[in-house]
């Protein structure tokens, strides 16, 4: 959509990422930067309690996502910051990149391609996702995009997705995975990446849509050796109910206009899995428990397992009472050295149906399936 229209000061295009109500727009940069965006009119910083930052590699911009979605193109405006003084900084002249974008549909079919578990691999991985072309609503990168956080380029691969996939110019949204939470910038993921007060669960409304994403954390026990004592992801996890317990309780699932709720989550928590992956049986009942009886999504969609399957209520894979299928939609082929393919999932919404297609990097449906939803 937006072509090659990225200055030599930003490592990517802008990514546009769907936070509660508003729209995170992050753009990695190569030097210091002072940066705001337009939208029809009005400014919107970068700024710290009033002071625009230029000492950051990553800028974000929360815009309101009814005025982006009006608008339908916004403006990335900057300094670069010559020399930051205590008085007279010194910066260069204004420089203003536009860039279209186009929200979901307000009618008709929404197109969302979701990926996972591209642990670092964004050649097959991208050109799988390119497989609605600009005819796509939403990019979910649905966790372990990059194989470990130890190194802070593994961070920047989110962005590259979502540049080769959406070129700036559609919504996006993140969720966290579990390799994720490995090295020494898990810590900081917060800072390179989309959050809602450092939190990496949220809530997402995209006009029609209504979405929430969950994070289960690391997938062992918290004592396992694996992770020489760097994790809390029990007392996180317990957070995060009481936060989905208030999610529930404010209903803003039901607001006018909304015709599809999703669960964006990237280990498939209604499934329990073999030993010492078997961890939180009662509190992840409890979450599809209230997910069940008070939210009642349409889909959830899944990574994590390395592999493409669609599992329905009742079916062999739902040991914990899924409140709606459950989408597993990513795998790559080859091996950790050299992928030769990547599968990723394609999935419309029209009406009361979902139909879901597993496609690869050459952007063919090797399968598809039509659920009621």
């Amino acid at each position: 959509m937006n072509g090659n229209n990225k200055p030599k000061e930003f490592r990517f295009l802008p990514a546009v990422f769907a936070v509660e109500n508003t729209y995170q727009i992050m753009i990695p940069v190569r030097k210091e930067t002072l940066l705001w965006v337009e939208v029809d009119g009005e400014s919107y910083f970068d700024h710290s309690n009033g002071v625009l930052r230029s000492d950051t590699k990553i800028h974000r911009v929360s815009v309101p996502a009814d005025a982006l979605d009006r608008a339908g193109e916004y403006t990335v405006c900057f300094r670069n910051v010559i020399k930051r003084l205590p008085y007279y900084t010194q910066t260069g002249p204004i420089k203003r990149y536009a860039y279209k974008f186009r929200p979901i549909r307000s009618e008709g079919e929404i197109n969302i391609y979701h990926l996972a578990d591209t642990h670092g691999e964004a050649v097959c991985s991208a050109k799988a996702g390119q497989y609605f072309g600009d005819d796509i609503d939403l990019l979910v990168l649905n966790g372990d995009i990059y194989d470990h956080s130890g190194r802070e380029k593994n961070l920047f691969i989110t962005f590259d997705l979502c540049e080769k996939i959406t070129g700036g110019g559609h919504p996006c949204v993140f969720s966290r995975g579990n390799h994720d939470l490995r090295g020494s910038f898990a810590e900081k993921l917060t800072e390179y990446g989309p959050n809602s007060n450092g939190k990496s669960y949220y809530t997402f409304r995209l006009g029609r849509l209504w979405g929430i994403v969950l994070d289960c954390g690391e997938d062992k026990d918290d004592s396992h050796r694996e992770y020489g004592n760097t994790v809390a992801c029990s007392v996180f996890r317990r957070e995060e109910t009481k936060f989905l317990k208030e999610v529930a309780e404010k209903e803003e699932y039901l607001a006018d206009g909304i015709d599809y709720r999703l669960v964006i989550v990237h280990s498939p928590f209604t499934h329990t899995q073999e030993p010492p992956f078997d961890i939180e049986d009662a509190l992840y009942r409890e979450w599809a428990h209230i997910l069940k009886t008070k939210i009642k999504p349409q889909l959830i969609l899944s990574g994590h397992l390395h592999e493409t399957l669609i599992s329905e209520i009742g079916s062999e894979f739902d040991d914990k009472g899924q409140p709606c299928p459950v989408v597993v939609g990513s795998r790559s082929v080859g091996n950790r050295i050299k992928t030769t393919d990547f599968i990723g999932c394609a999935v419309t919404l029209n009406s009361d149906e979902a139909k879901v297609e597993f496609t690869n990097a050459e952007c063919k449906a090797l399968e598809s399936k039509t659920l009621k939803i």
